[in-house]
Parts: C-alpha cells; structure tokens; sequence
C-alpha cells in the first residue's frame, strides 16, 4: 500500500498531550469540541450542528441527524442540512467523561442565556458564540484556527485538521481491536476507503509485532 494513502493522524501519546493543551490552553469551547471530536470521531461539520436535545444524558449518547453549511463562514447565514447519507444519521455512545464536560459546558451556557435574556439567539446549540452573535453556533473556521493555534503550542503537527481527528479516531479503534464494521458504523460510513487504509495500516503493524513477539521468544529459547 502507497505510503500516502495514509491521511495524517495523531499517535495516541500526541492525542493526549494536545487534549491536554486544550485543556490548560484552550479557548473558550476548545477542549470539549476536541475532546468529543478526538472521542466520536463525528465531522466538524456534525459537530457545529449539535443541539442539546442530540445528547442523552442517561443513556450516554450523542445522535447525529444533521450538518452545518456556511460556505461564507457568516456566523448568521448558517443552515442545517441533512447528514451525507442514510447511514450518517447514527446514535453514538461515549464516555462518562465527555457526558461530565458537556455537563459542565451546560451550566456555563445557562448562566450567560439567563444574564443576557432576549439578547441571546436561543436555538439549543451547544457550541453557540458567548461574543458577538450570541447563540449562533460557532463556525468551522473558527474550530480549524483554534486547532492550528493548540497544535503550535503542543509542538504537534499543524498541518492537521479538525477532520485527522476521525482518522485518529479510527486508527485507536483499530489498535483497540474494533472491528472494521463497527469502526465504518461509528463513523457513519457505508463504504470508505481512507478509514480502511487506516484500519489496514494499524492492524498491519499489529500483525508485524505479533510476529516479531513470536520470533524472540523462540530466540530466548534457544
């Protein structure tokens, strides 16, 4: 397999260390729209659109049904369209920690809706503007530059965007032994060939320590 073929990704270690630059550098909105990004692996475009009926607390899930489309990138122009495909609509399930920080991020927005009344374009969105445009979801600029702004600090690869957080996504599901199917499920894919490059490289490279374990231990034998 051509070597690039293999979209850029981070390496677990790297995807620590820039959620944790999110989390002590991070702007306002930045370590939860990167924690959910790096978590779900859902586009930037799914993620901008969420709303707080998409979460259930109880269950622990996040249910994609739409995307956002600004191409102007006007903060007011936004629209929301219906996801890629069928198969996109999906309800996914995430960690306890996500649940928690989204739960934290709720009492902040709350407290600012209650202070600024009818001056606050109320629409449910999660990831909603606290300056200017109060309530309009943010815009996915906005999310590519701050990612750019945490990858310089961490000392990361700044070519990478908002969307190598699903490829990273991907190849930890891989390492995790997940299976293809359920990676493709997750993803709200029916048939990809970039995450299948991904699941094939990591699950090579797995294969390849499994044979070099097996060949040093007949080694340690003799």
């Amino acid at each position: 397999m051509e070597e690039e073929e293999i979209p850029k990704y981070l390496e677990k270690e790297e995807l620590a260390l820039f959620l944790e630059t999110a989390k002590s550098h991070g702007l306002e909105h930045d370590y939860l729209v990167f924690l959910i990004l790096a978590y779900t692996g859902i586009r930037v475009g799914e993620l901008v659109a969420l709303k707080w009926k998409d979460i259930d607390f109880i269950n622990h899930t996040i249910s994609i049904t739409k995307t956002y489309y600004n191409p102007n990138n006007n903060a007011l122009e936004y629209q929301l369209v219906t996801p890629k495909t069928r198969k996109s609509r999906r309800k996914i399930i995430v960690d306890e920690e996500v649940i928690n920080v989204l739960k934290e991020h709720k009492k902040v927005q709350d407290e600012v809706i209650k202070r600024l009344g009818d001056a606050y374009h109320n629409k449910d969105f999660i990831f909603a503007k606290m300056e200017r445009q109060f309530g309009y979801p943010i815009v996915i600029k906005n999310v590519r530059d701050r990612m750019k702004r945490l990858l310089a600090i961490a000392g990361l690869n700044e070519d990478l965007t908002p969307h190598s957080l699903r490829h990273t996504h991907t190849s930890l599901l891989a390492e995790a032994r997940v299976s293809l199917e359920q990676i493709m499920d997750r993803l709200g894919h029916t048939d990809d060939q970039i995450t299948k490059n991904v699941y094939l490289h990591v699950t090579q490279e797995m294969k390849k320590e499994a044979s070099q374990k097996f060949a040093e231990l007949m080694r340690s034998l003799r």
